[in-house]
């Protein structure tokens, strides 16, 4: 009973000064207060409404649309969303994925390429020390293994990229949420 007030008396504190993000209940109460203190207090991140893990970075965070999980909560990951990034629900990234949106001209190494914006379909999966590059598009239920450098968009659903360039090396059923 103590245990389920302190919880909740954390959420509440959360709610009130993290916003909406901070207090998602599917995560522990103290995870989300460390997180919480790396980026309101120490400003690690600070830019961004979600809770984000101090060892990743997340650019311009305004134009990343994300779905029922927080991107950047593993270690590590760079996720720059210049050019955008739409993450779906239940896309599960893991640490140091880099998610690079945006790439210099080939012509000019000072101006930048304005692509379409990164997509990662619904009940994803994306392995740690994964990049994905600007453009691509993934469809629902991929699983991208981990180092795979994915180069060019996959909209199948129910398959495993991995390789470098990243190809498909299975199919899979589709997803069973519980």
């Amino acid at each position: 009973m103590i245990k389920k007030t302190i919880f909740n008396s954390v959420y509440l504190f959360l709610k009130l000064f993290g916003g909406k993000n901070f207090s998602n209940k599917s995560f522990h109460p103290f995870v989300l207060l460390k997180f919480f203190y790396w980026q309101k207090i120490l400003r690690i991140n600070g830019n961004v409404p979600w809770p984000v893990h101090f060892t990743s970075q997340v650019r311009t965070p305004k134009k990343i649309v994300k779905g029922t999980r927080n991107p950047g909560m593993a270690l590590g990951c760079y996720i720059d969303g210049r050019n955008g990034i739409i993450i779906e629900e239940n896309v599960w990234i893991g640490p140091k994925v880099s998610l690079i949106s945006m790439n210099h001209c080939l012509d000019n190494f000072q101006k930048y390429e304005k692509t379409n914006p990164i997509k990662i379909g619904k009940n994803s999966w994306i392995g740690a020390n994964t990049t994905i590059l600007p453009g691509v598009e993934l469809g629902e239920h991929v699983i991208v293994a981990a180092g795979a450098i994915v180069t060019k968009s996959f909209k199948e659903k129910n398959i495993v990229l991995g390789g470098n360039p990243a190809k498909i090396i299975k199919e899979i059923s589709d997803y069973k949420p519980i």
